[in-house]
């Protein structure tokens, strides 16, 4: 994905990075820089899992609607090895603009945490994609 790419950095302690999705650090040769939070599943769906509640008794907003210190997201896949490098703009702003219906028509997935549950919407990949496509044209 970055071609010009001269340093790729893991963030790993806890931070203001860490907590604001800044999982790793990536400079270009020409001296910019990226901030990437990585999700990884362990199995191939058709959907990409974004988090509506990191902590549903508390309300805790997930990663697809509080606000992120990170420039992208790299969803990946590890048994087919693919991964989607989501702009975290407009991902959010599709989001928003699409939230509930996605809710409605695909439901939430559950996930049991010591302590806590978080909450998730399974969208369909090209469902996603064209809403993040779409929520880079402002009218």
């Amino acid at each position: 994905m970055f071609p010009r790419l001269q340093s790729a950095v893991s963030v790993r302690e806890d931070g203001w990075a860490q907590r604001g999705g800044v999982d790793r650090v990536l400079t270009l040769k020409c001296g910019r820089t990226y901030t990437v939070d990585e999700k990884i599943r362990t199995e191939d769906w058709p959907d990409i899992l974004l988090e509506q509640w990191s902590d549903e008794a508390r309300r805790s907003p997930g990663w697809v609607q509080k606000p992120l210190a990170c420039d992208f997201i790299a969803y990946a896949y590890a048994p087919s090895g693919v991964c989607f490098l989501l702009p975290v703009v407009p991902l959010q702003r599709a989001w928003r603009q699409h939230g509930r219906k996605w809710v409605e028509l695909y439901g939430q997935r559950r996930a049991c945490n010591p302590g806590y549950v978080s909450v998730s919407v399974p969208v369909p990949r090209g469902v996603l994609m064209q809403a993040v496509v779409e929520a880079m044209f402002v009218s």
